[in-house]
């Protein structure tokens, strides 16, 4: 509910937990630079525009689903998400490409469906970014979720009991305030939990190194057909281990030494290809500096990429690029501290939990931490049985009121290169949306609400 009378004073009445160096009481004039860190700005009112029973940040995989879930059950959601279009690494980031969503139910499943009847999949896990957007549009229209595109969360506030009441977001209205009853991080870098005051872990506990990005790229003008044929991709979406190798030595026939040392090639649709050939080692999800450079240097590799490729001829005679992701592909960024952390020997064993939200099959999938040790990716040795993924890892230890589904659930590093999938994504998701609009049509805490199995 829109309601632009309110107002909240940066500051005043709620703790603030996020922004550090942003002082809303500075004793420094307005305008003073203090050193060359820190900029006192002034305090400053900072209009409320919407007081509502669930906020979902992060329009993704898991965000979508969040949504819907919450919107579904009867709580009145917003969904706030800073591209243009939702699906975040499905649509901005090109994914194309659906993992782990065989044995979900639920919306995963309707979505499946529903892409199938709209002519956007080619396979059953592999579909047109574009026919997703207007997919994905009208689940959560009809679902009567409240959209918010070009829109950022930039802060939290917390109030009594611990409790998560605000978030503040930028976008072209300029910086706004929102309330609610229950909050979901779905942002994927847990950048809500962490503005709320939330512990995280980040990396390989050892090193602190995290798998590299990928930026995709979708191809025209090649023959499926004849790729098939030359054993280097699978037929319809397909892709298998000797297809990777085979094309990586293409690229490298080509000129090029790629980064990534087993890329991938697969077809959306006739005439229309996409690859995953890149790897930007040692970068920062925390860091807008370093992921603009790795974003930059993604979209050079993978052109020196396709202009080597073209030089070969043959096959590759008509080879272009139509467009590359808006988003580079992030494989890792917070783990936010739940009520439970799933951990690699969860993943050995194929725990089971009274409280599962859903069963993950994917196995442990570790990208190369770096380029000398073999650009390609592995499990680490370890073998990961069927597992289920519990509510307590979706429910934040350190804020009451606070969710996460998606890659920034609760987990070790070796759970989350099993989970950090998108359709797994998807299942956390619907299960966080649907107990924060229980909790919040209750005014209960999400860890009072019992997760229907």
């Amino acid at each position: 509910m829109i309601n632009r009378r309110n107002f909240i004073k940066i500051g005043t009445g709620v703790s603030f937990a996020g922004m550090v160096g942003i002082s809303a009481f500075g004793s420094f004039p307005e305008g003073t630079v203090r050193g060359k860190d820190v900029f006192i700005e002034r305090r400053r009112e900072v209009p409320v525009i919407s007081e509502t029973d669930v906020i979902v940040c992060g329009g993704g995989p898991a965000g979508i689903a969040a949504a819907i879930s919450a919107a579904r059950t009867g709580a009145q959601t917003t969904l706030i998400e800073y591209h243009g279009c939702l699906g975040g690494v499905w649509t901005a980031g090109l994914l194309s490409n659906i993992i782990d969503y065989k044995n979900k139910l639920g919306i995963m499943k309707e979505l499946v469906d529903r892409l199938g009847k709209s002519d956007a999949q080619y396979s059953a896990k592999v579909y047109d970014a574009e026919l997703m957007k207007l997919t994905l549009d009208h689940m959560c229209v009809e679902a009567g979720v409240e959209v918010r595109l070009y829109t950022r969360v930039v802060a939290a506030y917390k109030g009594s009991r611990n409790k998560l009441e605000y978030l503040l977001t930028e976008s072209f209205s300029g910086r706004e305030a929102w309330k609610a009853k229950v909050f979901i991080d779905t942002t994927g870098n847990g950048d809500l939990a962490a503005y709320a005051g939330c512990g995280f872990d980040y990396g390989q506990p050892e090193t602190g190194k995290t798998q590299p990005m990928s930026l995709m790229a979708i191809l025209v003008g090649l023959d499926e057909k004849a790729l098939v044929e030359e054993g280097l991709m699978g037929a319809k979406g397909g892709t298998t281990e000797p297809s990777k190798r085979k094309f990586h030595d293409e690229i490298l026939r080509g000129g090029i030494n790629a980064s990534y040392t087993m890329p991938t090639m697969f077809a959306i649709r006739p005439g229309m290809v996409a690859v995953m050939a890149n790897h930007q080692y040692g970068v920062s999800a925390l860091d807008a500096g370093q992921i603009s450079k790795a974003t930059i240097e993604g979209r050079k590799e993978v052109n020196r990429i396709v202009d080597g490729l073209r030089s070969l001829g043959g096959i590759w005679k008509d080879v272009r690029i139509a467009t590359t992701g808006a988003q580079i592909g992030i494989r890792e960024g917070r783990r936010i501290h739940g009520l439970y952390t799933l951990t690699g020997d969860d993943l050995v064993k194929g725990a089971r939990f009274d409280d599962a939200v859903c069963r993950a099959t994917f196995s442990v999938d570790v990208h190369s931490l770096e380029k000398n040790s073999g650009g390609g990716y592995g499990t680490h040795g370890i073998k990961a049985q069927p597992y289920d993924i519990p509510l307590r890892s979706l429910i934040a230890k350190d804020v009451n009121g606070l969710m996460m589904a998606g890659r920034c659930l609760s987990g070790d590093f070796f759970a989350h290169a099993s989970y950090r999938v998108t359709g797994n994504a998807v299942a956390t998701g619907e299960a966080a949306g649907m107990v924060a609009a229980q909790a919040a049509l209750e005014n209960k805490l999400p860890q009072q609400i019992t997760y229907p199995r």
